[in-house]
């Protein structure tokens, strides 16, 4: 597949990306929610690719559906009424998803009794929350031809959001109830976030099974591993995002590559090395509501010493969240079966990025990394003290994935802290 291909693959769901990053603030904003919901539509519109759009809101007594917002329609009454029968609240309540609108599948829908007329309605996306239908979004002329699969499905994502902004805008309850509300909104999207970038990290590990679940644990390790650094939970969530998106580039490269037994030649090499440049150029000029994920996709694999590639990075010319990302991949592919070789284990690969600290690793990051594995190794200790670990932080999960067995004893944990520090401390100056 050609770069061009990809980068037009992933074009749209990046907008979506996009106009995810500015939902949040869009649907707790402090203001009249008929501006929120103009905003709402200039997003939707931006990300699936439409020229003219409607919200409307539900009401079940008479059933009407009567309009919030409009763009881009020429003519648009103020408000927009559509009176529904029965069957059509029945329909609307019962749709899976947002629906692709002919002659038979409008009447079906709507109605054509109210002053605005269904035809001209292409994608139409009714707004449950539960399975309380709260109202519509309607989309007219699309900027290309026609509206594919990928506008639909980008444009499910966003109707679960939408509807709970909507429902949210006709509460009454106190102000200290409609900050609960918000809060819990924001909460359901960025949870939105890290389950729609874990379905990306498995489409691009999907080449070969040996990388299966790795961009998802490169995630989650460089998140653990900020967080025993001190990153607070932002900080911690825009390194999960990096690391589920850091491989990206693997998509244009040759699947034979992920399982070859041997040792790759020079232009193979190449080819999988540039995987770091291609993920470059396929996330350049998206707007992500992490700034890092750029630079990260790029630099994963440089290291201190300049030893790394593509751009021969040293020392202070590697970020923080970079050394995170690079100790997070090189730990995970170490502890993973590879066609040529048997996973490491735990105490191996310790052993491993302590010896390579600080010339490849930032040996910050590496006691980091260390502090997270002797948690899991103190847990796993004793039956005791794991269920009292877990009883007593039940909303924290383990550092290590369930693939890989914690052994490692806590003194061996901490002999590698020791000889950490000896090799950063022995009255050696090392660039970092």
């Amino acid at each position: 597949m050609h770069l061009a291909e990809i980068k037009n693959k992933f074009r749209k769901l990046f907008t979506t990306f996009e106009a995810l990053s500015d939902l949040g603030p869009a649907l707790t904003a402090e203001r009249d929610f008929a501006q929120t919901a103009d905003e709402l539509l200039r997003l939707l519109m931006d990300a699936i690719g439409a020229r003219e759009s409607a919200l409307f809101r539900f009401c079940d007594k008479p059933a009407v559906l009567t309009s919030v917002a409009s763009r881009g329609f020429l003519s648009f009454p103020s408000p927009a009424v559509i009176p529904l029968l029965p069957s059509h609240v029945h329909a609307l309540t019962t749709a899976r998803g947002p629906q692709l609108l002919a002659a038979e599948s409008r009447r079906t829908l709507l109605s054509s009794n109210g002053n605005f007329p269904p035809d001209l309605i292409q994608l139409a996306a009714p707004l449950r929350v539960g399975q309380k239908l709260v109202g519509m979004l309607a989309f007219g002329q699309p900027d290309e031809s026609h509206y594919g699969e990928e506008e639909v499905h980008g444009l499910a994502m966003f109707a679960h959001y939408v509807a709970l902004a909507v429902q949210n805008s006709g509460l009454t309850e106190s102000l200290s109830n409609r900050v609960a509300e918000n809060l819990k909104l924001m909460a359901s999207v960025h949870s939105f976030y890290d389950n729609a970038l874990e379905a990306f990290a498995v489409a691009i590990d999907a080449k070969h099974i040996n990388i299966r679940g790795h961009s998802i644990r490169v995630g989650r390790y460089a998140a653990f591993i900020g967080e025993a650094m001190g990153m607070g939970a932002s900080e911690a969530s825009a390194l999960r995002a990096s690391g589920y998106l850091h491989d990206i580039g693997k998509v244009a490269v040759d699947r034979r590559l992920f399982g070859k037994p041997s040792a790759l030649n020079e232009a193979e090499f190449k080819e999988m090395a540039d995987h770091t440049i291609v993920g470059s150029e396929i996330v350049s000029g998206v707007q992500f509501p992490w700034p890092q994920v750029g630079e990260v996709v790029r630099s994963h694999h440089e290291r201190l010493d300049g030893s790394g590639y593509p751009d021969h990075l040293r020392g202070d010319e590697l970020a923080k969240h970079v050394r995170i990302m690079g100790l997070a991949d090189a730990f995970d592919a170490m502890t993973s079966e590879r066609p040529y070789r048997q996973p490491l284990s735990i105490g191996e690969a310790l052993t491993e990025v302590v010896k390579m600290s600080p010339t490849h690793f930032d040996p910050e990051t590496v006691q980091a990394l260390l502090v997270q594995v002797r948690r899991d190794a103190v847990a796993s200790c004793s039956p005791k003290l794991s269920a009292a670990w877990i009883k007593s932080q039940p909303d924290k999960p383990k550092f290590l994935d369930d693939r890989v067995m914690c052994a490692i004893a806590p003194p061996d944990v901490d002999q590698l802290a020791a000889v950490l520090h000896h090799k950063t401390t022995r009255n050696r100056v090392y660039s970092n």
